[in-house]
């Protein structure tokens, strides 16, 4: 694990809000998979299609020489959050810090009717243009750090519908980290879009990790949506035909998903989809489960077009 200080003293930066699917606790593992080229300082280029929490992102930009990263996502509102904290950080953390103190400063049914009015207030307005919003960015923020369970969620119509948690500290602004996050993203290009707009920035000397949405395990596990748009199975082949198209250009490529071996043995939907590649199984636990007893340790899947060695082999 990374520690919380380099040793210069800076802080190193991590996830600012909680994301379902999020990495963090997998790094280890990934670092593993990373592509020797990245390790040797022969990639300068990094991107992901997929944004989310930005684990991976923060861990590549702080541990290798990497020039400039691209990254795009479709929740709009995560986009927005990114490009408020690089660009305009400053009164992000202010507008965070007067919701902290008013929250902390209430009592729990006074705690529980602020959240309610910031989200119903966040839900009545979008983004009207590319100018990023740091108010919005601090509602976001906020929702995420004191909803049940550190979901994002919407319905159907977009509109963000998590019940207030009942957390009796939250930190509601991490100002040091945010500062950290600012600074690493100076270097990041950041795209609301589908991941099929990453395209024309990949070529040879990219590396690119892929963290779609994953395939649901069964029908009770899809409860978390991150936008409006359901990500199906004809999606999930849709983005291998584009992972394979990005393996032609020469990029080093890593995706990771959901292993239906978990339910089903049977079930060889990935690893026929990605015959032509490499399948990695690693243990994962899920980190956001309606259930208690739906927490404990799976299998999840990383595919590469680059073979990994280690001292006993292809692992």
């Amino acid at each position: 694990m990374k520690p919380e200080h380099s040793s210069d003293g800076s802080v190193y930066a991590k996830p600012f809000v909680k994301w379902a699917g999020g990495k963090s606790q997998l790094l280890d593992d990934f670092r593993r998979y990373y592509p020797p080229q990245l390790r040797e300082g022969i990639i300068k280029r990094y991107i992901e299609p997929f944004a989310g929490g930005g684990a991976v992102l923060f861990d590549i930009l702080q541990s290798y020489e990497i020039e400039e990263a691209y990254i795009f996502d479709i929740n709009e509102d995560l986009i927005n959050t990114y490009q408020v904290i690089r660009d305009n950080v400053n009164s992000l953390v202010n507008c965070l810090l007067e919701l902290e103190k008013r929250y902390l400063g209430s009592d729990g049914e006074r705690r529980r009717k602020m959240y309610y009015e910031i989200r119903d207030a966040y839900n009545s307005c979008t983004l009207k243009n590319s100018r990023p919003d740091a108010e919005r960015a601090a509602q976001f923020i906020f929702l995420n750090r004191t909803c049940y369970n550190g979901l994002y969620r919407v319905n159907r119509k977009g509109l963000f519908n998590v019940p207030h948690g009942k957390y009796k500290n939250p930190a509601v602004c991490d100002e040091k980290n945010l500062y950290a996050v600012s600074s690493l993203l100076r270097k990041v290009h950041i795209f609301a879009g589908d991941y099929r707009e990453s395209s024309k920035y990949i070529d040879q000397y990219s590396f690119v990790y892929f963290d779609p949405p994953y395939r649901p395990l069964n029908t009770t596990s899809s409860f978390t949506s991150y936008t409006r748009f359901d990500f199906t199975d004809d999606d999930q082949i849709q983005l291998a035909h584009f992972y394979a198209e990005m393996s032609r250009k020469g990029a080093l490529l890593m995706l990771s998903n959901s292993d239906p071996k978990n339910e089903n043995p049977d079930d060889n939907f990935f690893d026929e989809l990605y015959r032509d590649f490499y399948i990695h199984r690693i243990r994962a636990k899920r980190a956001i489960n309606s259930k208690g007893d739906g927490r404990g340790a799976i299998s999840e899947i990383l595919v590469t077009n680059y073979s990994i060695l280690d001292g006993n082999g292809l692992v």
